[in-house]
């Protein structure tokens, strides 16, 4: 006979085969009542991972919407930035019992995260919410794509027509294995031009790309478009990355005349650590390693992709050591400039990273809290993209999944 929680996961999973975004949260709660959980709620988080948004269907147990929560300074919040179970103890749970805050993941994504009141906080009590916690992710994920009244939500204001096509194309700001820690970042949220990032693994070898297209406009967002197609089209076709760069670099003269990317293409052999990358016109990319910047990848940099000038330096090698880190970032970051004329600049950058890992802050919420230090830097607007990617290789440290 299966348990309470095997029924209730399992009538779950039936039950929101034909479920909308509408109904998923209210279908959640449903059966989390058959394991005994109370005041179930699914929030999920904003563009800029400042607030968690109640996802549709909601409602608190007086009849009134559930509020918007902040990530920073709250208990939720803090489910969401730690990656952890949170016993709110200190917060009314509303019918005696104990109220607790659980992330949702999708691997090593931040989805949201789950709220609800348990009778007898014990082991097994924790153990099924996390399973519940770890299906409702999953059910989330699942219907997110094409829920028109999921993306409204997570949006404070419109995007940009750049922004809405560059959001649909980038891949999860997380991703993680054994071997790797993958992490980005990108604002202006709402308004993005240029800037794009991209991953993707092949066997061994996780591939990487940042781009920053000249702009800030529509043809800006069109110009990064064009490169991340192109650059996917032609690694996916065993194109080394010297010519994937030539080939770039034709399918945006091929498009626009006097548009241009700068970038890196590289790649990197997870079993060995060896580096490989070609730098066209872009800031060189940082190895931290046992919390100090050993290293600029610096090399003569080949022309931005599309203009057709000759390329002359080409691939570019590196032999990484275990807990490496490498920062790729786009010039939005260091030449963030201030209302008085402060640059944000390297230097600071470096030493925000740095710090955050000394803290033991995962590599996510590191770059989560970067972006929101640059933003009130330049007072909350930002003149420039600013994008990052890290790769923590066979780090020491790990990312702390709720199993």
């Amino acid at each position: 006979m299966r348990s309470e929680g095997e029924r209730a996961l399992g009538g779950l999973l039936q039950a929101v085969h034909m479920t909308a975004m509408e109904d998923l949260a209210p279908a959640i709660a449903r059966h989390a009542l058959l394991t005994g959980f109370t005041q179930v709620t699914v929030y999920g988080t904003d563009l800029q991972q400042q607030f968690l948004v109640p996802l549709p269907g909601q409602r608190e147990p007086g009849g009134e919407p559930l509020e918007v929560i902040r990530i920073d300074g709250t208990m939720p919040g803090r489910a969401f930035r730690m990656v952890e179970l949170v016993h709110a103890r200190g917060e009314p749970a509303g019918d005696g019992r104990v109220r607790l805050w659980l992330p949702l993941l999708d691997g090593t994504e931040r989805v949201g995260v789950l709220g609800l009141n348990v009778a007898d906080d014990d082991e097994l009590a924790e153990a099924r919410a996390k399973d519940l916690a770890s299906l409702a992710a999953l059910l989330v994920l699942s219907k997110r794509p094409h829920s028109d009244s999921y993306a409204r939500l997570t949006r404070a204001r419109p995007l940009a027509l750049s922004a809405e096509v560059l959001w649909n194309l980038l891949p999860p700001g997380t991703f993680a294995n054994d071997d790797v820690v993958v992490s980005a970042a990108l604002e202006p949220a709402y308004e993005m031009g240029g800037d794009a990032f991209d991953y993707a693994l092949d066997g061994d070898t996780l591939h990487l790309s940042i781009f920053d297209a000249m702009g800030h406009d529509l043809s800006a967002g069109l110009t990064a478009t064009i490169a991340m197609g192109a650059c996917r089209n032609n690694r996916r076709q065993g194109r080394p990355l010297d010519e994937t760069g030539e080939e770039i670099d034709a399918a945006i003269r091929s498009q626009f005349t006097g548009r241009f990317a700068t970038g890196i293409l590289a790649g990197l052999d997870l079993r060995t650590g060896a580096l490989a990358w070609v730098n066209r016109g872009h800031h060189p990319p940082l190895v931290l390693r046992e919390g100090r910047l050993v290293t600029t990848l610096a090399s003569e940099p080949d022309p931005p992709m599309g203009f057709g000038l000759r390329v002359d330096t080409g691939i570019v090698r590196y032999q990484l050591q275990p807990g490496d880190r490498l920062l790729f970032y786009t010039d939005g970051v260091i030449e963030a400039q201030s209302p008085d004329g402060e640059l944000f600049g390297l230097e600071r950058f470096i030493e925000f990273v740095l710090r955050r890992e000394a803290d033991g802050v995962s590599a996510p919420e590191t770059l989560r809290r970067l972006i929101q230090a640059i933003l009130e830097h330049q007072r909350g607007r930002l003149q420039d993209d600013a994008t990052v990617l890290t790769v923590e290789w066979q780090t020491r440290r790990r990312f702390q999944l709720l199993l």
